[in-house]
């Protein structure tokens, strides 16, 4: 078995590694025939260049990495099947058809609820119970390929988006392995997704982590808003995603902004004529008896 792994974030390595030790035999020591990263991007005041956790393992293991998916057609470079996860790059179709077996794609929800960038940050925000891992073939839609498998998990309360990814990924890494022999084998039949059940999640920006300041003042005192707060970057039946403001929804929110890029909101400080606006950074909140109070918010 030959692979190609598509991933850039270090929580993606667990799965590259663990492919790389369950496929490595005496008879074929080198599973993994290349890695697609993204690039390195200058970093930091000094701008240095910073090379992706996924680029870092493939230096230190030895294996050719790329950056651009094409460069397997150009470089001549085959293998039986691709595996992707949090990639961060449209892969042209010319790439997917490269592979016998195309291209899974580990993707963190439960297709086809959440599609797109943000999936664990929408399951946190809605307040799903459940939520867990989808692995689809590979086309040229968003997420849209017919589903190989899934399993589910709990989202806990405590979770924030850290700590769910990176418990559902090291699961997708115990998992994946298995599952692409049985995929090879023909022992598994893909499904179709319900197009009826879509709902879209985008790449979050920083300004989408404000709280709204009278929201955040209302959910403090123990108050629940009738009006509603829309979350952009979630679509459901193509129309923006609104919470009831309350306690429990301001904190989920707080919880899916963990660890980047933290929720913020404004308050307003008056001494004697003087009146400034502050920015405060809110890096974790509890909720008791339908009142949130936040933990050690920041300047």
């Amino acid at each position: 078995m030959k692979l190609v792994f598509f991933g850039t974030p270090d929580y993606v390595v667990p799965i590259v590694d663990g492919l790389l030790k369950h496929f490595r035999t005496n008879a074929n020591p080198h599973p993994i025939s290349a890695v697609i990263t993204q690039a390195p991007k200058p970093s930091g005041r000094e701008q240095f260049m910073a090379y992706s956790p996924v680029d870092e393992w493939a230096y230190n293991k030895k294996i050719p990495k790329f950056f651009d998916p094409m460069d397997l057609i150009k470089e001549n470079i085959f293998a039986d099947i691709g595996v992707l996860a949090s990639y961060g790059q449209f892969i042209p179709d010319d790439v997917i058809n490269h592979f016998k077996y195309g291209i899974l794609n580990i993707h963190p929800s439960l297709l086809p609820l959440w599609r797109g960038a943000s999936p664990i940050q929408a399951s946190i925000i809605s307040g799903d119970v459940k939520t867990g891992v989808s692995i689809i073939k590979l086309d040229d839609k968003l997420d849209h390929g017919p589903i190989v498998s899934q399993f589910k998990d709990e989202v806990l309360d405590s979770d924030t988006t850290e700590t769910l990814r990176k418990r559902l990924f090291e699961r997708s890494a115990e998992v994946i392995p298995g599952l692409i022999e049985a995929y090879v084998a023909g022992k598994i039949t893909p499904k179709n997704q319900d197009e009826e059940k879509v709902t879209f999640t985008r790449q979050i920006k920083k300004e989408d982590a404000f709280i709204p300041p009278e929201y955040l003042s209302a959910v403090m005192q123990g108050a629940t808003l009738q009006k509603e707060w829309g979350i952009p970057w979630i679509k459901v039946n193509k129309s923006v995603y609104s919470l009831q403001t309350s306690a429990h929804s301001v904190n989920n929110f707080i919880r899916a902004m963990d660890p980047w890029p933290r929720a913020w909101s404004n308050i307003k400080i008056s001494r004697y004529k003087d009146i400034k606006i502050l920015r405060i950074k809110i890096l974790k909140a509890h909720v008791s008896i339908q009142q949130l109070t936040t933990n050690n918010p920041q300047l």
